[in-house]
């Protein structure tokens, strides 16, 4: 849940890539980390596990603009998408605000994203939290293999196994080489920050 402080006028949140293994997550934020480095604050922090990663740094997103007058500081993190790391993403999970889905677009990945989408519901329900109402962006990562010859699913395909139900906002994207990576990060903070609008109109109501 984000933080609000009065006293600084900030509000600080956190948003978390979360995915199946070897989906895109760590790439998504190494090129957020290199691409905008002007709203990057401090160096990014990774934690090393066998064939995964956790990565987290502070966010700026600037230009859009202030929620009642306040700076808003975003965290950015990946979760490791291996299945042995379940403690792990019920930790970086933890107090989140807004998510990004980064599904792998490969055939081969299929179930797989389908069993992380299902591990995200579960986590999320453990907190409390309803996969329907927090702000939640899917990407559709690793487009540019296509190019490559390599079979991917089509988007009908992976809005069928993964939209069907929540019908939330979908980009394509190629991490690797930035494509549609800012777009989905923008759609996800868009969608947080209204959220946060929601949250701290009723928390002024309520005269926290």
């Amino acid at each position: 849940m984000a933080i609000f402080n009065t006293r600084d006028r900030t509000i600080e949140c956190r948003i978390v890539y979360y995915g199946p293994g070897r989906g895109g997550k760590t790439t998504n934020l190494e090129y957020i980390h290199r691409a905008f480095r002007k709203q990057t604050i401090g160096e990014m922090v990774s934690i090393n596990t066998t064939g995964d990663r956790t990565l987290f740094f502070d966010f700026l997103p600037m230009g859009l603009g202030k929620i009642r007058g306040c700076e808003v500081k975003v965290q950015l993190y990946t979760v490791p998408g291996q299945i042995r790391y379940g403690s792990t993403r019920k930790l970086v999970l933890k107090g989140v605000d807004g998510v990004v889905f980064v599904a792998d677009s490969l055939e081969v990945r299929r179930k797989e994203n389908m069993l992380s989408l299902k591990d995200l519901q579960q986590n999320l329900a453990e907190q409390n939290k309803n996969i329907f109402k927090i702000p939640l962006v899917y990407q559709y990562n690793k487009r540019d293999l296509a190019e490559e010859g390599v079979p991917i699913m089509p988007v009908e395909v992976m809005e069928r196994d993964l939209n069907s139900k929540l019908k939330i906002p979908s980009l394509p994207a190629s991490a690797v080489n930035g494509k549609g990576v800012g777009a989905t990060l923008k759609e996800c903070l868009k969608l947080t920050l209204h959220h946060l609008q929601e949250e701290l109109k009723w928390a002024v109501q309520d005269g926290l």
